[in-house]
């Protein structure tokens, strides 16, 4: 087999058959729209399947808030549309370079500054069409929310690094483009900050983003004219309008914060944990409850380090992508993984490694 771009028409099927003939050959593949998160995750062998051919909406329902898309569609593409009708994405995802697609973006699933105050990018996903490993074209959720029996598929695919399947098509809840935002700035030490966070957390504020570095606390506010305003004289600070190129920034990874070499570290804690004393550069979003870390300390470190709080880490970028990228699993998650993995793609022929080092 030889990597080469599926032809436009009859894009499924070609799909379809040449996972069909990796699985008889054994042949791992590595599922490729833009390229864009290479760098996340293990590095995984296997020829390029090229889905990114495989794009464009499929259908749009402004007044019912649902657009179902192809996965090979760009990101900015896909935001153009819905900005035409005054929508966006509710998880704010980002793309961090030009060209990135829905399907690598579901698959990793990334979510952006809103995902604490709006949801995580599974929690808008409704449907999906996959690919298994068998080469069978299956379809699973539809195009509204209703309550399911047993694993919903459609979600479980977000997250899972393409190693179930090759997602196709994607159908997803959007949200209204807010009446306002304004953004605010305070200046406080780190353990003011998360406190601060998290007392906001329990009022009716219409908080979207929080992120602090550098000792300045940022709070991005997000509704109606009088609910931002209310929301900005309560808070105070300095106002520094919607500032959307900071937030930008931040959701790309385009902050001076990101730009050095040094490994990056994305660690989930619980909000309210006490800043670590581990020694790095730290910047701190979502209500405190994820944290980014420049450093070069050992995983084992990194990880020991948050182990007390019930947290878990993840090597965003750099440093050593032979070893375990992702937070160690438990035996008895690895081996739900493994049925997992086992159930759609018996012959392991989808992102071999990119999760962990056994499939």
């Amino acid at each position: 087999m030889t990597a080469a771009a599926i032809p436009d028409k009859d894009i499924g099927e070609q799909l379809c058959q040449t996972v069909r003939q990796a699985a008889s050959e054994g042949a791992p593949l590595r599922i490729q729209g833009a390229d864009t998160k290479a760098f996340y995750g293990r590095d995984s062998e296997g020829v390029v399947l090229d889905v990114t051919a495989h794009a464009g909406v499929v259908g749009y329902e402004p007044s019912e808030l649902v657009i179902t898309v192809r996965a090979g569609t760009r990101l900015a593409q896909l935001e153009s549309v819905l900005a035409d009708k005054g929508q966006m994405l509710g998880f704010e995802p980002p793309g961090y370079a030009d060209g990135a697609t829905l399907g690598g973006t579901v698959a990793c699933g990334f979510s952006g500054p809103r995902r604490p105050y709006s949801g995580a990018a599974r929690d808008f996903v409704l449907g999906t069409r996959v690919i298994n490993g068998r080469g069978e074209l299956l379809r699973f959720g539809g195009e509204v929310m209703k309550n399911v029996a047993g694993y919903d598929v459609s979600r479980l695919m977000v997250g899972a690094m393409g190693t179930l399947g090759v997602i196709t098509e994607v159908s997803m809840k959007v949200l209204p483009v807010p009446a306002r935002e304004a953004t605010l700035t305070l200046s406080m030490p780190v353990e003011q900050a998360i406190r601060q966070m998290n007392a906001w957390a329990g009022q009716p504020l219409p908080i979207s983003a929080t992120c602090f570095h550098d000792d300045t606390l940022r709070v991005r506010l997000s509704g109606s004219e009088k609910g931002v305003a209310a929301a900005v004289a309560k808070i105070g600070g300095e106002a520094a309008g919607d500032n959307g190129d900071f937030w930008r920034s931040v959701r790309e990874h385009r902050h001076p914060f990101f730009e050095d070499e040094r490994p990056l570290w994305r660690l989930s804690v619980p909000q309210g944990s006490p800043p670590s004393m581990l020694d790095g550069d730290w910047l701190i979003e979502w209500g405190g409850g994820q944290r980014w870390l420049k450093t070069e300390a050992a995983a084992k470190t990194v990880r020991g380090s948050i182990a007390d709080s019930g947290g878990h880490a993840t090597l965003f970028r750099g440093g050593d992508r032979s070893s375990e990228v992702f937070q160690p699993l438990t035996s008895r998650l690895l081996e739900l993984h493994r049925n997992l993995k086992n159930a759609f793609d018996p012959e392991r022929v989808f992102n071999r490694g990119r999760m962990y080092r056994d499939f």
